[in-house]
């Protein structure tokens, strides 16, 4: 199993400034404002004539802007950076699930072990 495997359930701590202190970060961050119904949900007719107007509202808002066709939802706008949020916490689950597969199967490294490891350089790569 992998250092990420093992920070992900917890079994061991990585130094601050790594990629875990970032999704750690995202997990912890609140969740998107909650969606207005009378503000949010936009037909797509009313968003092609008033694109920008929709934007800066979704920006000023924080909140994610449904756009309907025929009266279905058909997409979502959010912020990118709530886009990014949103896809850094994906990677986390998936990171979080792949360590729990990893000690379901057995694939586990005590703390002894670890620790007495011999620790590799790194290679430089060649130029």
């Amino acid at each position: 199993m992998g250092a990420r495997g093992l920070a992900a359930r917890g079994l061991i701590a990585i130094g601050h400034g790594s990629i875990f202190d970032s999704m750690n970060d995202t997990v912890n961050k609140s969740e998107v404002t909650p969606l207005r119904v009378s503000e949010d949900i936009v037909p797509l007719g009313e968003f092609r004539a008033q694109a920008a107007q929709v934007l800066r509202r979704l920006r000023a808002s924080g909140r994610a802007v449904v756009i309907t066709q025929n009266g279905r939802p058909a997409a979502v706008l959010v912020a990118p950076e709530e886009y990014d949020r949103l896809q850094e916490h994906g990677r986390f689950v998936a990171a979080v699930g792949e360590g729990l597969a990893d000690v379901e199967a057995g694939r586990v490294v005590r703390d002894e072990d670890f620790e007495d490891a011999p620790v590799r350089k790194a290679r430089r790569p060649r130029r």
